[in-house]
């Protein structure tokens, strides 16, 4: 039996620190792309490969996630979103519940219900590539702020993903690393993996480089919210990040 190939995946930068995420499957020449915060990008990006999009994927409403949807759905694409936020993303064609399949050709996701973040977020789970979509949930080195979660949520969301394999790579929808790792060398001073991986980040992004996708494994060891251990713990730490400036003025 030949080997299903792999999904390729491509980081297309939009707006000013959203990544939206190409996916296109060789098999079955059928490409899908998450949260399109502009379309104009993504679509020639798309056209540079000579890759058709099909499908948008929605991880929840905020404007920086859903802005190129109207455009995108003029190319024909059918898009797809949590169904407890079709209210806030009127260009939603399909909706999705936890648990609930999406696929993309020959290969088959989840939807996971991951709220915190805004009330209605999911996240998309292709558990047999080992690859998660996580939107703002989860970045590399940090999590979303809790518009209009609870810490607590946030907490489960952390504990479901910090329970998947160590290989799972995970796509974030921001390029927010750099102050996440001055953040989280100042919550653990003494810990080597942030010190090694902030080094690392920081000479990514003198050279414009991204910083992810990230691992679970590398967030396991260097993501203080990942790794705060408790809900109550997690809310301390939000609120820090919110006010924590790395390089005050002198």
């Amino acid at each position: 039996m030949t080997a299903t190939p792999p999904l390729q995946i491509v980081a297309v930068p939009v707006l000013t620190d959203n990544y939206a995420w190409l996916i296109y499957d060789p098999k079955t020449d059928d490409a899908a792309v998450v949260d399109p915060g502009e379309a104009a990008p993504v679509l020639a990006a798309a056209t540079e490969r000579e890759w058709h999009i099909s499908q948008v994927w929605t991880t929840h409403w905020h404007p920086d996630h859903t802005g190129g949807n109207a455009d995108m759905k003029r190319t024909g694409v059918t898009i797809t979103g949590p169904h407890a936020e079709k209210e806030r993303i009127p260009t939603l064609d399909t909706f999705v519940r936890e648990g609930d399949v999406i696929r993309l050709g020959s290969h088959t996701g989840k939807v996971l219900a991951v709220p915190g973040h805004t009330a209605g977020h999911v996240a998309f789970h292709f558990a047999d590539d080992a690859i998660l979509f996580t939107g703002d949930t989860l970045f590399a080195m940090g999590c979303g702020k809790l518009f209009e979660g609870t810490p607590a949520e946030m907490w489960a969301n952390m504990e479901r993903y910090a329970a998947m394999p160590a290989d799972t790579v995970v796509y974030c929808g921001h390029e927010y690393t750099k102050s996440n790792a001055a953040f989280a060398a100042h919550v653990e001073p003494d810990n080597a993996a942030i010190a090694d991986r902030r080094a690392a980040v920081d000479a990514l992004r003198a050279r414009n480089e991204p910083t992810v996708p990230t691992t679970i494994g590398q967030e396991r060891d260097t993501n203080p919210f990942m790794r705060a251990g408790s809900a109550a713990r997690l809310g301390e730490l939000r609120t820090q990040k919110d006010g924590f400036v790395a390089d005050p003025p002198s």
